[in-house]
């Protein structure tokens, strides 16, 4: 599935949409070069789920849990990982296979640790199209 946005909102309101339809233990994994906007897709996808603290990306902490909606979010963002043994530190089982909704920024990184049944999240620009263009290719899941 391929949807285009024009502005940022719109990303989020895409990620808000999905969020109102995520169920426990799906992971969703979110791919697209600096400055795409995987957060702000990520924050629309929080609102859905009922979180409405601010959320920002864990570049540092590499995961970030929210708690407050009617889920768990577990937000990764694996950008600095080194190595995927970083991952099995910071026990990342507990969260994939837990109750709650997955999101992993650069998952490309920790290909082998994703799961086949995860959402695949790819956004690209297209500055032909407009500096706030995005396309955002969706796999794994049958419709927004």
């Amino acid at each position: 599935m391929i949807i285009e946005t024009y502005g940022p909102e719109e990303t989020k309101e895409l990620g808000e949409k999905i969020g109102r339809q995520a169920r426990p233990g799906q992971i969703y994994t979110l791919t697209g070069d600096l400055g795409v906007g995987k957060t702000v897709f990520t924050q629309g996808l929080a609102r859905g789920l009922g979180i409405k603290e601010p959320v920002s990306s864990p570049t540092f902490t590499i995961v970030q849990i929210y708690e407050e909606g009617r889920l768990p979010l577990y937000h990764f963002d694996v950008y600095r990982i080194g190595d995927v043994e970083e991952m099995e530190e910071i026990g990342y089982d507990d969260y994939f296979f837990g109750n709650g909704v997955c999101l992993i920024e650069w998952a490309e990184l920790i290909q082998e640790l994703i799961p086949e049944q995860a959402i695949r999240i790819r956004i690209e620009k297209d500055p032909p199209k407009g500096f706030d263009y995005r396309k955002i290719i969706i796999e794994g899941m049958e419709k927004v």
